[in-house]
């Protein structure tokens, strides 16, 4: 299996999770109680060897303060370096702080192979946020490299992190950036049932879609439907480790997916052509 949606933490961080609660208020409101999980690098790397995962994409948190976020990165980047082949590292940054661009750029120069999970939990992706995407988004449209994003449903009850209000806020990503490679993590919040409309089939042409969470959120047959609507070849596998298990997603996929090409595609293939370790598909 390839993984997609995974975070790293330092044990810095995980050490001092009170005094970092208290410097970034959505830090505060996902991982602020002590129950939520953060692992480190070598704790992944073994998860993945008991689970059969064989690569996971690793990327840290958005935090507010972009010297955290450059800290994060050096250990996230760090990890990719010493698990080479089994850990591709991405950059997170906070967009609407001073210096985004050139943290994205650093990034790349060492290696990091993406950027995500990018988030904007307390504001709306507008105008302002489209204009500070820009340059990021020009950085990996000539690296070709993918971004992922958080994302999630507009119904339902609250959880931490919930945030997109209203999913044409997606369609107005997509629509200013419609060449680059876009991951929407959980699904897209369901903006992917909109893919029957044949208009927003054409503008997502570049659009994957990760399943992290997927378990807590939807019936298994979310698998299928999407497959259904989207094709094979635009599911990727993700999990948000260590919120959830590998296995517990490719139980699900499994038991509504009875195509085994389609099943390795999902959790293997598709990740792989998006990280460039294998050309796509004509």
């Amino acid at each position: 299996m390839v993984d997609i949606h995974t975070h790293l933490f330092p044990e810095w961080v995980r050490k001092n999770r009170k005094e970092y609660a208290g410097r970034d208020s959505v830090f505060s409101e996902i991982y602020g109680d002590e129950r939520a999980k953060m692992v480190t690098a070598e704790e992944t790397v073994a998860a993945m060897d008991e689970q059969l995962v064989a690569l996971s994409v690793v990327f840290g948190f958005p935090w507010e303060d972009q010297g955290l976020n450059r800290e994060h990165n050096d250990y996230t980047l760090q990890a990719g370096a010493r698990f080479p082949d089994r850990l591709v590292p991405f950059a997170c940054v906070n967009p609407l702080a001073p210096g985004a661009p050139e943290e994205v750029e650093r990034c790349i120069a060492r290696g990091a192979k993406g950027v995500g999970e990018i988030a904007f939990y307390d504001r709306v992706i507008d105008e302002g946020v489209i204009k500070a995407l820009e340059p990021i988004m020009g950085v990996l449209k000539e690296a070709c490299l993918p971004f992922l994003i958080h994302t999630n449903e507009p119904v339902g009850h609250h959880y931490p992190g919930k945030s997109m209000k209203n999913l044409t806020e997606i369609e107005r990503l997509i629509r200013r950036f419609p060449d680059n490679t876009i991951i929407l993590a959980h699904w897209g919040g369901g903006v992917l049932f909109f893919e029957l409309m044949k208009e927003i089939k054409a503008l997502f042409k570049h659009v994957y879609y990760d399943t992290a969470a997927s378990p807590y959120l939807y019936q298994p047959e979310i698998f299928k439907r999407a497959e259904d609507i989207l094709g094979k070849g635009k599911i990727l596998l993700g999990t948000d480790f260590p919120l959830i298990s590998p296995g517990r997603y490719l139980r699900q996929i499994e038991s509504v997916i009875g195509d085994e090409q389609t099943v390795r595609a999902i959790c293997r293939e598709n990740a792989l052509t998006v990280l460039g370790r294998v050309p796509p598909e004509k």
